[in-house]
C-alpha cells in the first residue's frame, strides 16, 4: 500500500534528489499522518471516554497531538521547496530540520502528560470498563500505527529525511503505547487489578525518554553537526583519484538543508603544472560533486615544489606536516 500511494501521488518518484520531488515525498507522509492520527484521535476518544479509562483518552491525545505533528512537518517539506533569496542565499531547507525538532517536542510534551494523567490515576484509581468494541479499536490502531512508521520509514529512507524518521520513531511508540494500555485492560479484566494508571504512568516515562533522544537527533544538524566519516571518505577518494593530486586537506562541509550541502577543500598539486590544466581538473572535481552527489564544493589549489627534491608532505600554506 505504501507503494502504490507513493506512486498515485508523487511525479516523477524516483527522481529524489530533485527538492520538489522531495517536497511532494513530506507532504504526502504529512496528509497520510494527519487522516490516520485524526481518525484514531476519534474512535479512542469515544471508547476512553465510554470506559472511563485514562489511559484510552490520554493515547487519544497523544494521536491528536501526533496530528499536529505532522501538520509541523508538511508545513516544514512545504517551507523548505521555496528557492534561495537575497536574505537566504543557501535556501530555506533547514525548515525540515526544524518540522524535526517541533515534532520531538511535541513527542517530550505528550509523554509528559502521559507521566501525570498515569499518576493522577494511580493516586485517584477508578474501575476501567472492557468491551468488545475497546478490544477492535485499540487492534485496529496498533496495526495502523505499525504500518504509519514502516510508511515513514520508507520514505524517510527515500528522501533522507530527519523529520520523518522522527515521526516513524513516534508512530512506534504510538504502537508500543496502544500495546500497554491493551493488555492492562485484558489484565483489569480478568484479575480485577486496577494497572490503568501504572500502564499510563509507564508509558509515558516511555515516550518522554524517547522524545529526549529524538530532540537530540534533531537539534544536532541544526548546531552544524561534523560530516559522516563515510562522506569524508567519499569525498577525499573521488579527489585523490585525480590525475596530479598529492593530498587533500582543510575539509570543511556545510549542511543547510537535505539537499543543500556545500563544501571546501584544499587540494595538494604540483607547482610546475600548468595553472590552465590545474584549474581544469579541479572544476571537473567540483561538476562531479554537484552531478553526482548535489554537494556544491569550492576546490582551492595549493601548489607545491615537486620538481626539485620531491614534496616532503607539509602544508603549502603553514608549513605544517599534513596528516595522511
Amino acid at each position: 500500500m505504501s507503494t502504490w500511494l507513493i506512486k498515485l501521488f508523487v511525479h516523477d518518484y524516483r527522481e529524489t534528489a530533485d527538492p520538489m520531488v522531495r517536497s511532494a515525498y513530506g507532504q504526502l507522509a504529512g496528509a497520510v499522518g494527519i487522516v490516520c492520527n485524526i481518525l484514531l484521535c476519534l474512535a479512542k476518544g469515544a471508547i476512553g471516554m465510554a470506559s472511563g479509562s485514562v489511559s484510552i483518552v490520554a493515547d487519544a491525545i497523544n494521536n491528536l497531538s501526533d496530528a499536529a505533528s505532522n501538520i509541523v512537518s508538511l508545513l516544514g517539506f512545504k517551507l523548505a521547496e521555496r528557492p534561495a533569496d537575497a536574505g537566504h542565499p543557501y535556501g530555506h531547507g533547514r525548515f525540515e530540520y526544524l518540522a524535526g525538532l517541533v515534532t520531538s517536542v511535541l513527542v517530550v510534551a505528550v509523554g509528559v502528560e502521559l507521566s501525570r494523567s498515569g499518576l493522577a490515576r494511580i493516586l485517584h484509581p477508578e474501575p476501567v470498563e472492557f468491551s468488545l468494541p475497546l478490544l477492535a479499536i485499540m487492534l485496529m490502531s496498533i496495526g495502523m500505527k505499525a504500518w504509519m512508521m514502516g510508511f515513514n520509514q520508507l520514505v524517510a529512507r527515500r528522501i533522507d529525511a530527519e523529520a520523518l524518521e522522527a515521526v516513524a520513531m513516534d508512530s512506534r511508540n504510538d504502537a508500543i503505547t496502544t500495546f500497554g494500555v491493551l493488555t492492562c485492560a485484558l489484565i483489569s479484566q480478568g484479575t480485577g487489578v486496577q494497572l490503568d494508571g501504572w500502564v499510563g504512568l509507564a508509558l509515558g516515562l516511555f515516550v518522554l525518554v524517547s522524545g529526549i533522544g529524538l530532540v537530540r537527533d534533531t537539534v544536532s544538524p541544526l548546531l552544524g553537526q561534523a560530516p559522516s566519516p563515510e562522506l569524508v571518505e567519499h569525498i577525499r577518494n573521488r579527489v585523490l583519484s585525480r590525475p596530479c593530486v598529492l593530498d587533500m586537506h582543510e575539509l570543511r562541509v556545510h549542511d543547510y538543508g537535505p539537499g543543500r550541502r556545500f563544501a571546501t577543500a584544499h587540494v595538494v598539486m604540483p607547482a610546475e603544472m600548468d595553472p590552465i590544466e590545474a584549474h581544469r581538473i579541479l572544476n571537473g572535481i567540483e561538476r562531479e560533486f554537484l552531478a553526482e552527489d548535489h554537494l556544491e564544493m569550492t576546490l582551492h589549489w595549493d601548489p607545491v615544489r615537486t620538481a626539485v627534491g620531491g614534496w616532503d608532505g607539509t602544508d603549502p600554506d603553514t608549513g605544517d606536516r599534513m596528516a595522511s
